[in-house]
């Protein structure tokens, strides 16, 4: 049976609470590093990363306790400002207009607001990943273009460096620049999705881990219909969660308390994980 998991974006926040979440699920005896596929959308990319290079859950998380050679770019750093992300990521709730239309507006808008040098973003990024190349795994990376926002997805039979896979889906519109990858410019995978379950497609066993899952229910359920999965689980965080990781899903100040917020949850989550993956 082949087992995909799921990891979508969510900010900094949603990093912290995605390792949390794996790492919570370990500490009770139920590994999900061992997919056979693994998707990871904007957040979701850097821990797939993580997971695909088979890298210690608990140095995971512990990096995001505190400083560290992973986590040395966020720390201490403020919040970003994510209004107009949340203003661009708003235009997707219109279902009066086909949502190709919609991507592409705001792939017009990303690569029309000053977001900074492109070369600070992939730095920033890979600083976070624990790996230079492509993992040996199955690790299906999204991303957007911006010129008509069709949707892309990087693996390692690509070509495209894996650093400029993850800082391309993590590229948030309008807050961080687009990445240009053989000429073109990409933007968050997010944008398509905010788990791209459906990439998933023949699964067998599908965790979707979904930081900003409440937001997007009814998407990932019709993902999951259309991946096929015989069984399935979706993890979105709890009320605790939830205010753990607060209202600005780009603030650093808050990745220890969403993690630990995740490890808590996570174990809790332990028998309804294992009835599916296992």
């Amino acid at each position: 049976m082949t087992r995909a998991l799921v990891l979508g974006g969510g900010g900094m926040t949603g990093i912290a609470w995605e390792f949390g979440i794996l790492g919570g699920l370990a500490r009770a005896g139920v590994t999900v590093s061992d997919a056979d596929v693994i998707v990871g959308t904007s957040a979701g990319s850097v821990v797939g990363t993580v997971v695909a290079a088979g890298i210690s859950l608990e140095d995971a998380v512990l990096a995001q306790r505190g400083p560290s050679s992973g986590a040395a770019a966020v720390d201490g750093a403020p919040a970003v400002d994510i209004a107009p992300a949340m203003a661009a990521f708003a235009l997707l709730a219109d279902r009066s207009r086909p949502r190709s239309e919609i991507m592409a507006e705001i792939g017009a808008m990303a690569l029309a607001t000053p977001t900074g040098d492109e070369g600070v973003h992939i730095a920033r990024l890979a600083a976070q990943l624990p790996v230079a190349d492509w993992p040996d795994r199955d690790l299906r990376i999204t991303a957007v273009d911006t010129d008509g926002g069709t949707p892309a997805v990087f693996d390692r039979a690509a070509g495209v460096p894996l650093p400029l896979a993850v800082a391309a889906s993590c590229a948030v519109p309008c807050v961080f620049p687009p990445i240009t990858i053989d000429g073109r410019r990409y933007m968050d995978g997010g944008v398509r999705s905010g788990t791209n379950a459906d990439l998933a497609a023949g699964a067998g066993a599908l965790l979707v881990v979904a930081p900003v899952g409440g937001l997007i229910r009814p998407l990932i359920d019709r993902e999951i219909a259309a991946s096929g999965a015989a069984r399935s689980l979706v993890v979105e965080p709890d009320e605790e969660a939830l205010e753990a990781i607060g209202p600005n899903v780009l603030d650093p100040s808050r990745r220890a308390a969403a993690a630990e917020a995740g490890l808590r949850q996570g174990a809790a989550l332990a028998d309804a994980v294992r009835a599916v993956w296992l």
